[in-house]
């Protein structure tokens, strides 16, 4: 019922057939109306008249043959009740019969709410007989059925056209749907194909050219960032070692601690403008360098030189080598350690580290914390850049929301994604995607 409301194009087919049914039913009401207001008195004087020559023809006393001769040249049953005479000549065959109450008279065949001596179809005759005429209804050989399912066929037929119509008429926008729904993935490459010269081809162009000055600000603003980036690692490693000069102090450790965190983020800053250029589908060759790697032996080597708590493994070693970039991966791996130091460094329980192969044959290497965890409104957002929840993250616990960010970014690099659930308690973060073998 849901995906009936949502169509459009269900619900214009639904408006064409109540449309066509409510100017049917208008129509045979009109006409219906018309009709009966409007030659009946003009026809009741002559159906009088030749109900009279029939009644003449039958005779006084009425004759059983003449009605039975008439009843078969002509589509009507003949009644007679007397004394003398009781016949009804369609007694063995279906009547039209417009009376329900079981007396002599009958309805109208043209007017419901009019009885047989309205229109003058019954007669009196001086012996005391009393005359009824009634339409028969027609044998089941005269029917017109093939009529009636010619009617219904071509109905059908106009239904299904009519269907037809309307799918084409708005094929468009399964690409524009299509298209939409990359440009929101950040895919801009692809433009949506114009397929007609109407108002949805005209939207259509419109959207690319909405995606196009958008590609072209996401550009200069990463361009701008590079650059920016760039240009503050010179100054940044001078200050660093003039700090490497000074007495050794409090200061001067807390001063290198935070030009180590300046050099951690412009580093990140570039890797994560890399990696978005491969999730446009640009320069991923440059970015990625992918070799077979065990991934097994990788988490174990990332694990090992970990500082911090212990952590547990869980790792399939059947899995063989697969196609991967290791430096990023590698750095996936770390910064999904840091993360689980930094926001559960007093859980009981270490955090394991696992690589497993999912049910629909996908691998999913990551780790899952017994930390407190985030409110599930939270989840789809830390993944988002500069995203801290306060539940979560503080100035103080360190981080400027970019780690797991740049894990959703080398997980898109390779084809995947980055699943982030919550575990009662803690987070689960894992890269899921079909490595190439």
């Amino acid at each position: 019922m849901n995906k009936w409301r949502h169509s459009i194009k269900g619900r214009l087919l639904l408006l064409f057939v109540l449309l066509a049914l409510g100017t049917t039913a208008v129509f045979l009401f009109g006409m219906q109306r018309l009709l009966h207001t409007g030659w009946q008195a003009y026809a009741r004087p002559l159906v009088a008249d030749y109900v009279d020559r029939l009644a003449a023809e039958i005779g006084s006393p009425p004759s059983a043959e003449r009605a039975r001769a008439i009843s078969q040249r002509l589509p009507v049953a003949v009644r007679i009740e007397g004394p003398q005479v009781q016949l009804d000549t369609d007694e063995d065959k279906p009547r039209r019969r417009f009376g329900g109450d079981g007396s002599h008279r009958h309805r109208d065949p043209f007017d419901e709410n009019s009885d047989a001596s309205d229109w003058g179809l019954s007669r009196s005759t001086a012996d005391g007989h009393q005359i009824t005429f009634s339409l028969s209804a027609p044998p089941k050989s005269a029917r017109p059925r093939i009529f009636g399912w010619a009617t219904l066929g071509a109905l059908l037929l106009m239904l299904t056209a009519a269907y037809a119509s309307v799918w084409r008429l708005l094929r468009p926008l399964q690409a524009i749907t299509a298209g939409v729904e990359a440009y929101g993935r950040g895919q801009f490459k692809v433009p949506i194909a114009v397929q007609r010269r109407d108002e949805l081809g005209d939207l259509s162009q419109r959207i690319n050219a909405m995606a196009s000055s958008l590609q072209g600000m996401l550009d200069a603003k990463r361009a701008l960032l590079l650059a920016m980036s760039h240009e503050l690692r010179s100054p940044l490693t001078r200050a660093r070692v003039n700090a490497e000069l000074l007495d050794d102090s409090p200061e001067r450790q807390a001063l290198l601690r935070d030009m180590g965190e300046m050099r951690d983020l412009i580093s990140t800053l570039l890797e994560s403008e890399r990696l978005a250029n491969v999730g446009d589908g640009r320069d991923v060759h440059s970015a990625l360098q992918a070799e077979a790697t065990d991934l097994a032996q990788l988490a174990r080597d990332t694990a090992a030189t970990h500082e911090g708590p212990p952590v547990t493994l869980q790792l399939d070693n059947s899995i063989g080598p697969v196609s991967i970039d290791p430096t990023r991966v590698r750095l996936l791996l770390r910064n999904l350690l840091a993360n689980a130091r930094r926001h559960a460094p007093d859980a009981s329980t270490p955090p394991t580290l696992y690589l497993q192969r999912e049910a629909d044959g996908q691998l999913a290497l990551g780790l899952r914390d017994h930390g407190p965890g985030v409110p599930a409104d939270v989840l789809p957002h830390l993944a988002e850049a500069f995203y801290r929840p306060d539940a979560a993250r503080t100035r103080s616990s360190g981080g400027v929301g970019l780690g797991l960010h740049l894990c959703r970014l080398v997980a898109q690099a390779h084809g995947g994604q980055l699943r982030i659930r919550r575990a009662d308690p803690g987070l689960d973060v894992a890269m899921v995607w079909a490595p190439l073998h």
